[in-house]
């Protein structure tokens, strides 16, 4: 047992600094800055979804605590939503509005798992779930797929690969932060009956459900409903990510569980963010559609401009820089490119395999100022820039 002055040790070799080890200097340097190391979106919410635009007169109450699983309408929605959209059965007692997604995939973690208890996590991955698993003082064990799998028997040999007696979940995100593949229909069927068969849960991040560039986004939760807690996002659908407000949906009594652990830890959701969510789901469709559109055309420039793969969904490319590595390893590299102004996030914040590579958001910064620091970017990395960046965008700002 710690005693003052020491801490738990499995929270002292958590990494403080996730997405950059030059986020502090960001506001002091001099010039132009392209903060392309998180993932957010230079957008506006739609008109009516800002909070601007909710007026206590038309919200009475908007000040105060609400439910804690979430306000009433909000769950009613919700449920609409996921049972028409997501082809999910669910049912009230299956919702819960959750302080932003992570804040919900870290009380889906802690409701399932105990000390010592392995979490399998697809790498390269959202950086926060390895330390979710790590607070909750269970075992994350990195799985190399999404540059690694090719078809739907490899990616179930794969997590074979890295099960133990100790596996109690698998974290699969899809579409996928950071990668941007899009996880196939039929290779989420062969992880739902692996998952049955081994008595696992499956953790479902969606966050990216209505980001998608190429193919189609399937929910996990379709094939194994009795075992599978997804998690869904505001943030990340309707530019919404300061306002903190996701949801889980998953099997009652796990998500009963998870109730708990939110109603300690947060309470309830922000009121004022949940009527804003409501909003977005009853008139947010033709904003999402808008904003689609500028961020393919966006990731699909920055990609050709770096010679990787078009993304199929999320708002990421991943880019294997380890050519221009030298002695001073990724830390080297992100100072050279922060001369240009140009902020990554390192690879190895994605899984321990990956640090010769770097992650980059496309969608945190206008397109205009996005398209400037990929050519920047490229130029590092010796590659010729291809094409003018794009002079305007679907949409206009917002």
């Amino acid at each position: 047992m710690p005693r003052p002055p020491k801490t738990v040790p499995a929270i002292a070799a958590m990494p403080g600094a996730v997405y950059s080890p030059l986020g502090d200097r960001i506001r002091l340097r001099q010039g132009p800055v392209y903060p392309l190391h998180v993932g957010d979106t230079w957008r506006d919410p739609f008109d009516g979804g800002r909070m601007q635009d909710l007026a206590q007169a038309a919200h009475p109450g908007i000040h105060r605590y609400t439910a804690t699983q979430g306000i009433p309408a909000l769950v009613d929605a919700i449920v609409e939503k996921v049972r028409a959209r997501n082809r999910i059965a669910c049912e009230r007692d299956g919702v819960l509005v959750t302080g932003g997604a992570t804040a919900g995939l870290a009380h889906a973690v802690g409701a399932l798992v105990e000390p010592g208890d392995e979490v399998l996590i697809l790498a390269p991955f959202w950086p926060l779930i390895r330390g979710i698993a790590q607070s909750w003082r269970a075992t994350p064990v990195e799985v190399p797929f999404f540059d690694r799998v090719s078809c739907a028997d490899d990616a179930l040999a794969a997590v074979e690969a890295r099960r133990s007696e100790r596996t109690v979940a698998l974290y699969v995100s899809t579409p996928s932060n950071p990668s941007g593949r899009v996880l196939p229909a039929a290779w989420l069927e062969r992880f739902a009956e692996w998952a049955r068969r081994h008595d696992l849960w499956l953790l479902s991040d969606e966050v990216y459900e209505e980001v998608i560039h190429r193919g189609e986004h399937v929910s996990l939760a379709r094939f194994a409903p009795e075992r599978t807690i997804t998690s869904f996002s505001f943030s990340k659908t309707y530019g919404m990510a300061g306002y903190r407000c996701g949801y889980l949906v998953g099997p009652p009594a796990v998500i009963a569980e998870a109730h708990k652990l939110h109603t300690h830890c947060t309470y309830s959701a922000p009121t004022p963010a949940q009527y804003a969510a409501l909003a977005a789901l009853r008139g947010g469709d033709a904003w999402l559609a808008e904003t689609r559109a500028c961020y393919r055309a966006a990731g699909d420039d920055a990609a050709r401009v770096l010679g990787v793969p078009e993304p199929e969904g999320s708002t990421f490319l991943f880019l294997d820089v380890r050519s221009r590595l030298d002695a001073r390893g990724m830390n080297g590299f992100l100072e050279d490119v922060f001369e240009d102004g140009v902020v990554l996030s390192p690879g190895a914040s994605s899984g321990r395999d990956y640090e010769g590579f770097a992650r980059l958001c496309y969608t945190a910064a206008p397109p205009e100022q996005v398209a400037t620091a990929v050519r920047l970017l490229a130029a590092r990395l010796g590659r010729s820039p291809v094409g003018r960046p794009p002079l305007s965008h679907p949409g206009g700002a917002r």
